[in-house]
């Protein structure tokens, strides 16, 4: 992992920081953590790897704030038919990502996980975004807990268009739950609750199917890496959540294409070199 130009630790806490910051904006986490690491020269299979595994930090940041809706559902699940309902809904939304992953993701990651392809997701979901916030918004599900397992399923379809790295998968899911209905909040909150299986499922398969790359000492870097994750996300989904309730998404869209382009022309004028 090391680097001539950042100690491995610095390069830890830096991509921990972008993970936290964007996994959860319709910005892709993944396309940042693709062209940050670019930049570091940071883009070989461990490195892959340590990306998908620091998510885990961003969605214990998930599990922590809202720790009393999960005590809740646990504790409920056998009682409760709304927390039988939430957790069913959020089955139902994992497993359409899960199976393609599974399917797919080597190829995915062989093919597309390359800053150009990335940029191009970036203009691309930026369009959706502005389209999505064009039509008129009818609101159908004011509350997570009002979702149907219909509603989960298409949102769970949805996410699967964030195996396209640079796509978001909050992003795909936010919007996803906006075309069915959704209110803001409930598509914010429940992409950050299906972040949860999501992204733990992601991290455990993918350090233990690459578990020959790493050695113990790596795990002092992998934990800097979640725990820089663990911090930002944390404070991106108590500001993304004030955020919502008073704006929509397109400032994210136009973000969006600004940094596609940016990329897209240096790397066509050589300006940067990007690996």
């Amino acid at each position: 992992m090391a680097t001539v130009f950042f100690p491995e630790a610095l390069k830890a806490v830096l991509l921990g920081i972008v993970e936290g910051l964007t996994e959860f904006l319709p910005i892709s986490s993944t396309g940042h953590l693709i062209l940050v690491g670019a930049l570091l020269r940071f883009d070989d299979e461990k490195a892959q790897v340590f990306e998908v595994v620091i998510q885990t930090g961003a969605v214990l940041a998930v599990v922590w704030e809202y720790r009393a809706r999960f005590m809740k559902v646990l504790g409920g699940v056998a009682t409760d038919a709304a927390a039988r309902r939430f957790v069913l809904n959020i089955a139902i939304a994992f497993l359409p990502a899960a199976v393609l992953g599974l399917a797919l993701g080597k190829v995915v990651k062989s093919v597309l996980f390359k800053p150009i392809p990335v940029a191009l997701a970036f203009i691309v979901g930026a369009f959706v975004i502005l389209w999505a916030e064009r039509r008129k918004h009818q609101i159908r599900v004011e509350d997570v807990d009002q979702m149907t397992a219909w509603d989960a399923l298409k949102i769970g379809l949805a996410q699967t268009l964030a195996l396209v790295p640079g796509t978001s998968r909050s992003g795909a899911t936010i919007i996803g739950g906006l075309f069915i209905g959704l209110s803001r909040k409930a598509a914010a909150e429940f992409s950050f609750f299906l972040a949860v299986p999501t992204l733990m499922a992601a991290g455990a398969y993918d350090a233990f199917k690459h578990r020959h790359l790493f050695t113990p000492s790596d795990a002092g870097t992998l934990a800097l890496g979640s725990a820089a994750a663990f911090v930002s996300a944390f404070l991106c989904v108590r500001w993304l959540l004030r955020y919502v309730s008073r704006h929509d998404f397109t400032v994210f869209a136009w973000y969006r294409i600004v940094f596609g382009v940016v990329v897209l022309g240096t790397a066509f004028t050589g300006l940067v070199r990007w690996s």
